[in-house]
């Protein structure tokens, strides 16, 4: 996959979770003081992405808007 818009650091409104979108279809998630709480890889197809932990969980989302929409949560840019 060539690289899309949304590499970067997203963020919940109080800086609780944190994701960064890496190169290479890798991704970290910081949750607190927890800075690799889950890693893995993703992919982003048109607006939408999908993650797939390194421990074998799941996970999917949106971006909408510059707003990233994942499990429940808010995440925007850093």
């Amino acid at each position: 996959m060539s690289e899309h818009p949304y590499l970067g650091l997203w963020v919940t409104s109080d800086g609780f979770i944190r994701h960064e979108l890496l190169p290479g279809n890798r991704y970290r998630e910081a949750r607190g003081r927890r800075e690799r709480a889950y890693e893995g890889r993703y992919e982003v197809r048109g607006t939408h992405i999908d993650y797939w932990d390194d421990t074998g969980f799941t996970a999917d989302g949106d971006f909408r808007d510059d707003v990233l929409h994942h499990a429940g949560m808010v995440l925007r840019r850093a």
